[in-house]
């Protein structure tokens, strides 16, 4: 072992695990269209976890001077710690995966800044009164995993990102649009025009304000990929989570294997999209990635698990863990990617007589979330009447039930769009969400 804290760690408990990052990132921010600031953040850290006596200990330090006190600290820790059910596993073939681009860190905070500039300039030459902000930056890491059973891999990680914001005050009416993206490979003009469309689709479809139309569940509701991530992915996702379906809380705990959607829905997890801002070789117990389907044709296929809750559901891992430095790992999804479908985004809204387009929530969470239910305030949604956007909702209430709702499906769009480069959803319109509305 050439790692000298996993070989002290290895050598006093049964099982022994080291974690090291290293992250070196450089933001440029602009607020209310002037540049904020420029900055360069740098992290590294080791997390420690042994497995001791059947139960788990875990410590960890970003003060490279405090390593050697990290054995002795989860050994105090391990008699309280939960029981393992699990031991760590041996070295595998890991994939190659395209996360890597050395044009990305030649990028200069120049470039970034005009780049910001650009972006402001070219909204307020429609909109003079918008205020903006912009985040762009890039940043390099890599991660390392050690253990006791001879795991010793690591992997580098690039990555180039950019939002863009825009506030419109009008009166007593605020109005905030945003879109953004990210990947591991260097991007430009095409992209960033690509969040300027977005952004300038919503002020237009905004001019003018709406009245959303009340309804029990018979109103088609157009879910963007923005409007997918913010309403239907979390509850959907807390049930396909190892921790939940371990303790039975998950409502997918017996049906695996059956059909939970319509059979137009099928969603991956895959951590091999080349340039993918989540994608990697191996997860962070060093388990290696695969291409996993959580519903293939609107059958559930099995929840994402890591070490631990694989050995409580006496199955394997599915290379899900995630972690932080100062956490255990815990399952999670890398990239989400939902299969698109035939229909134009553009058809979905010329269809209906009546209806709503759903990008963002506010409070998005209430309700019960593991049995799949969501509530909140629509913060950006715009009314459809005899096919045509007629304005932005407000004062507008959602709820329903992701598994209901997407059994209900109607159209799921032809192309998919990339929110954040974690997730690559399609437009998706379905029936059964519940529609609240104040009117004037």
């Amino acid at each position: 072992m050439t790692e000298p804290l996993l070989y002290a760690a290895a050598s006093k408990f049964d099982q022994a695990e080291v974690y090291r990052v290293e992250l070196e990132s450089h933001p440029v921010s602009f607020e209310s269209n002037k540049l904020k600031e420029i900055m360069r953040h740098d992290t590294s850290g080791v997390a420690l976890r042994v497995i001791d006596d059947g139960r788990i200990g875990f410590t960890s330090t970003t003060d490279a001077g405090r390593e050697n006190e990290l054995v002795d600290r989860a050994a105090s820790l391990a008699p309280f710690g939960s029981e393992a059910s699990f031991e760590f596993p041996a070295p595998s073939e890991y994939p190659t995966v395209d996360i890597v681009d050395p044009a990305i860190p030649q990028v200069s905070q120049q470039s970034m800044i005009s780049t910001g500039q650009m972006l402001i300039e070219q909204l307020l030459d429609e909109w003079p009164a918008l205020l903006c902000d912009v985040r762009i930056g890039w940043a390099t890491g890599r991660g390392r995993i050690m253990n006791s059973a001879g795991i010793d891999v690591e992997y580098d990680q690039t990555s180039y990102y950019c939002s863009l914001g825009a506030q419109l005050i009008r009166g007593t009416d605020m109005l905030n649009v945003w879109a953004g993206y990210g990947s591991s490979h260097l991007f430009g003009r095409d992209e960033l025009e690509r969040l300027l469309q977005t952004v300038r689709r919503s002020l237009r479809w905004s001019k003018e304000t709406a009245v959303a139309t009340a309804n029990t569940g018979d109103l088609p509701v157009i879910f963007t990929p923005r409007g997918v991530g913010a309403t239907l992915l979390h509850p959907l996702l807390s049930g396909f989570n190892g921790k939940n379906v371990a303790n039975g809380s998950s409502p997918l705990g017996e049906r695996w294997g059956e059909k939970i959607v319509d059979d137009r829905i099928s969603i991956f997890d895959d951590p091999l999209i080349p340039g993918a801002s989540g994608s990697r070789p191996f997860d962070d117990e060093g388990v290696a990635s695969r291409k996993y389907g959580l519903i293939e044709n609107g059958i559930a296929g099995g929840p994402l698990l890591d070490l631990q809750t694989a050995g409580q559901l006496g199955k394997t891992s599915t290379g899900a863990a995630g972690r932080g430095l100062a956490s255990t790992p815990s399952p999670s999804s890398s990239v989400i990617d939902i299969t698109s479908g035939e229909t134009h985004f553009e058809d979905m809204i010329a269809g209906a007589k009546k209806g709503l387009v759903i990008e963002e929530l506010l409070g998005a969470g209430q309700g019960n979330e593991l049995g799949g239910d969501f509530r909140a305030n629509v913060s950006l949604g715009y009314k459809i009447e005899n096919g045509e956007i007629v304005g932005r909702v407000k004062d507008t209430m959602i709820s329903g039930n992701v598994y209901n709702v997407l059994s209900q499906v109607e159209h799921v769009g032809d192309s998919s769009d990339w929110v954040f480069g974690s997730m690559r959803s399609p437009a998706i319109q379905c029936l059964g969400v519940e529609v609240a509305a104040k009117d004037d």
